[in-house]
């Protein structure tokens, strides 16, 4: 796998899967999943979609592997800065 995808998808899958996908389709990581699961796990779930490319590519033990499933469980779960300020003036509200 590129070096570049791998940086550049942890902080926007989407738009480097578009761009890999449409300007460079030689370097778009080899996998075995059907195109339509492509296109909706591109588009619903990206971050699996890229976990699918580094197991499928590179293995589980990889440090790209666990990397980017670290940054997939704190943007999915964890929020970010702007849902913490969210959810608190949204609980000073309510008192």
């Amino acid at each position: 796998m590129d070096f570049y995808f791998l940086i550049f998808s942890l902080f926007f899958p989407r738009i480097v899967l578009v761009v890999y996908f449409l300007l460079y389709p030689d370097l778009y990581p080899a996998n075995d999943l059907p195109q339509w699961a492509d296109l909706l796990l591109g588009i619903v779930m990206p971050r699996v979609l890229i976990l699918i490319y580094i197991y499928e590519n590179m293995g589980y033990n990889n440090i790209w592997f666990a990397v980017h499933l670290i940054v997939m469980v704190l943007a999915y779960f964890g929020g970010g800065r702007e849902t913490v300020r969210r959810r608190r003036v949204r609980y000073v509200d309510e008192v």
